[in-house]
């Protein structure tokens, strides 16, 4: 992270924001690219001159309910655009986490910021990432140019797809200005079956089991009992062991009858109960913002394996290091909370156990000093690094955005294989 002392400069818009980047270009000055803030502490450290924020590039700029389309400035408050949608029963599909206590930020997400880490929710296994549902972006690379790919309908997209390489590139390529997103209804009725008890392996088996039917489930997950305690839901947090849940939603009679399909079918597990709306809504924003680690100290993991390898790697992990963690996505995504940073905040140990089913491993949290000394995303293989680096190159070729965010050099990078 930059120096906190370095002045932060708002443009008002985006002609001023060009203005901004083509300057710090003719004169090989670096920037930091942020929103409003709350993902700063995200990725690499970085040392620059300036700090450009667009929270200035406020406010929804075309909604069209019965088009499900929806474009916005990027510093635009992601809860602005969710109370927009909510008028209308729509919603963000992917179910953008807020990482905000995660990360120890008080700062309000912002839909480009959102964008920029490709942040998707416990719906992402039916919906897809945020990168599905972005149609348009308008950005300033840095080569000083104001571009715009995309459009308003899905099949407006021809060429390639650069609306899924800005997604999730951390401000490194461009700056977005605006974004046009697709949006869908929201179900009617939501609705979560819980069993208790379970081992990992055990609830992975049952998570797979419901995602191999045809009940249509948006989302599944695993919290082992040591965890269970630190939910704001009464029976969760009540159950004095480990909870497998799996959620379904849509129109009412549908997910009445899918619900009760998956009581019977948890049932040959123990005992299940039923979370319905409110506390179902709870309880997944819970285990999409990290909540069961909000108030731990650093560092958190966030690791993408499949789930038929999540129970082995979690217990290699958690023998090595003492770490507690949960799933999500039905077993592919692991959240792991260590109880040190000392030495590689455990990157070694979490590297090599999801080496062999070719995962990938990324520290969400540390401090900056670790950040500093450890690869934070997944080292690439050496072909994709390159590509990587060209792709750089082709959007920013003096490096001036967000320098070295997503990646240390092999000098500094004192894990690299």
């Amino acid at each position: 992270m930059a120096d906190s002392s370095i002045d932060i400069v708002r443009p008002a818009d985006s002609a001023e924001l060009e203005q901004l980047v083509g300057d710090a270009l003719a004169n090989r000055r670096s920037l930091e690219i942020t929103g409003a803030g709350s993902k700063r502490a995200l990725g690499q450290t970085m040392e620059v001159d300036k700090i450009v924020s667009v929270s200035q590039l406020t406010g929804i700029t075309l909604y069209e309910p019965e088009e499900l389309v929806l474009s916005a400035r990027a510093g635009t408050p992601l809860a602005e655009i969710e109370t927009a949608l909510a008028e209308h029963n729509q919603q963000l599909s992917f179910e953008p986490p807020d990482w905000g206590a995660l990360l120890g930020s008080r700062i309000l997400p912002t839909i480009g910021g959102v964008i920029g880490s490709n942040l998707a929710g416990p719906r992402r296994i039916q919906a897809g990432a945020a990168r599905d549902h972005v149609l348009g972006v308008s950005m300033i690379t840095g080569r000083g140019e104001a571009v715009k790919t995309g459009g308003r309908v899905v099949k407006n997209v021809t060429g390639y797809d650069l609306c899924k390489l800005i997604t999730g590139s951390y401000g490194t390529l461009a700056v977005a200005t605006d974004i046009i997103i697709k949006v869908l209804p929201a179900g009617e009725k939501t609705r979560t079956v819980l069993v208790a008890g379970l081992e990992e392996a055990e609830a992975v088996t049952a998570m797979t089991k419901a995602l191999s039917s045809p009940y249509d489930i948006s989302a599944a997950a695993f919290l082992p009992g040591n965890l269970t305690g630190r939910s704001g839901v009464s029976y969760v947090s009540g159950a004095l062991a480990s909870i497998t849940a799996v959620r379904v939603e849509g129109p009412g009679p549908s997910v009445e009858a899918r619900c009760m399909a998956l009581r019977d079918m948890f049932g040959v597990y123990g005992d299940v109960e039923e979370l319905h709306f409110h506390n179902s809504r709870k309880f997944w924003q819970e285990i999409g913002n990290v909540s069961p680690f909000a108030q731990k100290v650093v560092p958190v993991w966030r690791v993408s394996v499949p789930p038929s390898a999540s129970a082995a790697i979690s217990q290699k992990v958690r023998d090595s290091t003492g770490a507690d963690l949960y799933f999500d996505w039905g077993g592919g995504l692991i959240w792991i909370w260590l109880p040190s940073e000392e030495m590689d905040a455990g990157a070694a140990v979490i590297r090599d156990a999801i080496k062999s089913c070719g995962g990938h491993a990324t520290l969400i949290r540390a401090s900056a000093e670790c950040r500093s000394r450890i690869a934070v995303f997944q080292p690439q293989p050496d072909g994709v690094e390159s590509l990587n680096r060209r792709i750089k190159n082709g959007f920013d070729p003096a490096g001036i955005l967000n320098p070295g965010r997503m990646m240390l050099s092999d000098r500094e990078r004192p894990d690299a294989d």
